[in-house]
């Protein structure tokens, strides 16, 4: 199948990859053009110069982008994904506000199917092809089941546009709750003369320990030390639209926005780019 990938990030350029391997014909734009070059080259794949030149020349068009403004200008830009004809189905698999697919759905071009399909799983989870799907379509599109079978280990359709969206920010809620939850508990921990490497030890063997905690330890006890797989500024945004998603269904989050706050508060101190892990980092030097 031809595949058009936009948005070749640390996730983007692992599940490019992943379609690449599984057989099919990929064609990758990236915003900055250096990277879609280099890519393409060690992937031997084909570039796309323009979003545009992207559904021109594919049959489905996946994209993987930081936020609700940059699927803006990728999709409504002159040169953008609905400025002409070409692919008939548009996966969007970044993390976006249920507004912002609505608003893509709303505008699609006639023919165009938009379809909103975010992963959950970090950098390593995207190499090995091992994310979870949430899929705010009904099951039964084989082009689409053959792109989520080569990037995912499980796909999960939740039939309504913009479900998926919705999941994902609950996912990411829970994760982002957890990331800051454990640099207390470690801080705590820690205050008292337990060494972080023991309090890890017991979190990991207890009832608290959720799977992201273990993949995750060896960022947590020295996160300099390793690459970036998420960072605060993007945690922050994923916090930002569930806290208004919340306020406009007339939920309560009080966790969510506990969470939030920190994570602004730890951006303003230097820590955006830095990954999520860096909180336990940012909770130490902000310990009373």
């Amino acid at each position: 199948m031809r595949i058009g990938f936009a948005g070749l990030g640390r996730m983007g350029q692992c599940m490019a990859r992943n379609l690449i391997g599984a057989g099919h014909d990929v064609r990758v734009w990236n915003r900055t053009a250096q990277t879609s070059g280099d890519f393409a080259a060690a992937e031997s794949c084909t570039v796309a110069l323009t979003p545009a030149d992207l559904v021109g020349q594919t049959d489905i068009v996946v994209t993987m982008l930081a936020d609700d403004a940059a699927s803006d200008a990728v999709h409504f830009g002159v040169d953008g994904l609905f400025a002409v004809k070409g692919a008939t189905v548009i996966v969007e698999m970044g993390t976006m506000s249920p507004d912002h697919i609505a608003k893509l759905s709303n505008n699609a071009p006639e023919g165009v199917r938009v379809i909103d399909a975010p992963v959950s799983g970090a950098t390593q989870a995207a190499a090995d092809a091992d994310l979870l799907v949430m899929a705010g379509c009904e099951k039964g599109d084989a082009n689409l089941a053959a792109v989520f079978d080569a990037i995912a280990r499980e796909t999960i359709y939740l039939s309504q546009a913009g479900s998926g969206s919705v999941m994902k920010l609950a996912v990411n809620s829970l994760i982002h709750g957890i990331n800051q939850t454990l640099a207390e508990a470690l801080t705590l921990a820690e205050s008292s003369g337990i060494a972080a490497e023991t309090a890890f030890d017991v979190i990991e063997a207890s009832a608290a320990c959720a799977p992201m905690l273990k993949y995750r330890r060896p960022l947590y006890l020295n996160e300099p030390a390793h690459d970036v797989t998420f960072t605060v500024s993007l945690a922050r945004k994923d916090m930002e639209v569930t806290a208004r998603l919340a306020e406009r269904l007339g939920t309560a989050m009080p966790q969510g926005r506990t969470t939030l706050a920190k994570l602004i508060e730890a951006e303003a101190a230097g820590y955006g780019a830095r990954d999520m892990a860096s909180m336990l980092d940012y909770m130490r030097r902000n310990t009373q």
